[in-house]
């Protein structure tokens, strides 16, 4: 049997190779586009970068839980575009101030995500699968509010992404502390414990009195609410809700918290590490796009680093597996 403090030890020495392993990535990054783009490392890139991530963020750590418990969430882009147009709706045509609009989208988009996770665990379906047949009503009814066109909303909503310190916006300030407040919920709560032990052996925590039912469908709830939020962000930024913003969203998002070492088994991951796989992916986008990479280039590219991360945390827990 292997001693607690061992296996303890063992991942606690995995987390920390696994961050340096992601900032050594990040800064080898900056340092190859600053060669070749002289304009890369300028306040101006990163107050950009920073200004343009509070979405993915948000929605990354949300979809970090979902992955932890064994589930996964192809609607989230989808339930983003519908969010965003409940919010212009709210706004455009019944005159709400932001704050109330802002809540009934948040709402809405929880909502969906209970509703993934009801059919999900209820009837015991792959959430993939659900969350598939989710994604389109999402979309449709997105179409639906806004008549299928684009809801112009104005300066009413810029605020959240206006900078306001060091360049920085509140959308990226409340993003942080939402990887804050999920790292610590995760690390720090018996809710997070309950997570990682659902995805590691869902039947183990069935057999110690615990029903695992409630807590995959408030991560799916929750992922949901974050889905919201990041709609929030978007319609702030952009000033406007497209019924077809977010279209391939769920892919960025998953890459970004694939990147960051959450096991797609389930059972493993971090929030901060997926903070930091958000920055690797938005850096490499920047960068790429300031060096005049085509856009199907930057998708093959970032495609391979996407395998690359994939692959790399097939041999850490083949590692992990042969050093218990």
């Amino acid at each position: 049997m292997t001693h607690p403090n061992r296996t303890f030890s063992v991942y606690g020495l995995s987390a920390v190779k696994n961050y340096l392993g992601l900032i050594g990535a990040l800064l080898a990054m900056c340092v190859l586009f600053s060669f070749l783009s002289e304009n890369f490392l300028t306040l101006g890139t990163f107050s950009t970068l920073s200004n343009d991530i509070p979405t993915l963020v948000v929605m990354a750590v949300g979809m970090t839980f979902v992955l932890i418990v064994g589930g996964i969430d192809l609607s989230v882009g989808s339930v983003m575009a519908l969010a965003a147009s409940i919010l212009s709706m709210a706004m455009v045509r019944w005159g709400w101030p932001l704050f109330a609009a802002g809540l009934l989208g948040i709402l809405v988009a929880s909502l969906c995500g209970m509703l993934t996770g009801l059919i999900s665990v209820g009837w015991r379906i792959p959430s993939f699968i659900v969350s598939l047949g989710v994604l389109e009503m999402a979309r449709g009814m997105a179409y639906q509010v806004t008549n299928s066109r684009t809801e112009y909303i104005g300066s009413a909503v810029d605020g959240i992404s206006s900078p306001i310190f060091l360049g920085l916006s509140p959308a990226f300030i409340a993003s942080i502390a939402v990887v804050v407040i999920g790292h610590l919920v995760l690390t720090r709560t018996v809710l997070g414990r309950h997570w990682i032990g659902i995805g590691t052996n869902e039947e183990a925590v069935r057999l110690a009195g615990i029903d695992p039912r409630p807590s995959k469908i408030l991560v799916f709830a929750l992922m949901g609410l974050l889905a919201g939020v990041g709609a929030l962000f978007q319609v702030s930024r952009l000033e406007a809700a497209d019924p077809n913003g977010g279209v391939g969203m769920e892919l960025q998002v998953i890459a970004a918290v694939v990147i960051g070492g959450t096991s797609l088994m389930g059972g493993r991951g971090s929030v901060i590490s997926t903070f930091i796989g958000v920055l690797i992916i938005s850096v490499l986008e920047a960068g790429l796009a300031q060096i005049g990479v085509s856009e199907p280039m930057k998708r093959i590219i970032t495609g391979l680093v996407i395998v690359a991360a994939v692959v790399l945390d097939t041999y850490r827990r083949r590692g992990e597996r042969n050093t218990h």
